[in-house]
């Protein structure tokens, strides 16, 4: 693996990982004000941040 690669992968995580933090902050902002619009929000926005499939193993 080279030092590009991880680059790439260090890029590519950080939009994922930014919408799920968000969607996490609006789901407990919406539990918090019994709000369950807001929580239904932040559940859909961490699921789609999560990746669809793991990425292939390089052994």
């Amino acid at each position: 693996m080279s030092v590009t690669d991880e680059v790439d992968v260090t890029s590519r995580a950080k939009p994922d990982c930014a919408e799920h933090t968000k969607g996490s902050v609006k789901q407990v902002l919406g539990k918090l004000t019994g709000d369950f619009r807001t929580e239904a929000e932040g559940k859909a926005q961490k699921r789609r941040a999560r990746p669809s499939e793991p990425p292939p193993r390089r052994d």
